[in-house]
């Protein structure tokens, strides 16, 4: 079964790493509350990537991988999603 290994940027503009087997319920989780600790002060989120992976176990390894990337690390990974198209 697919996972996926997600970033959600946070009301006050920090980044939040996590994997699910259903990225968009997970953020509605998040977003009532009852998501991860690190979010429920830092609400609403919003999904700014999504990696589909195999298996949770991949999904879980992605999600240690992006978490060791600092700020700029991640913010390169969610622009290259969103235009990924880009010639630098």
């Amino acid at each position: 079964m697919s996972c996926y290994c997600y970033i959600v940027e946070c009301a006050d503009g920090t980044y939040y790493t996590g994997w699910a087997v259903d990225p968009e319920k997970r953020v509605a989780m998040h977003n009532k509350g009852r998501g991860a600790r690190y979010t429920r002060t830092r609400g609403p989120v919003k999904l700014v990537y999504v990696e589909e992976l195999p298996d949770r176990k991949a999904a879980m390894k992605r999600e240690i991988a992006i978490k060791k990337l600092k700020r700029e690390g991640k913010g390169r990974l969610i622009q290259e999603v969103q235009n990924p198209y880009r010639v630098e």
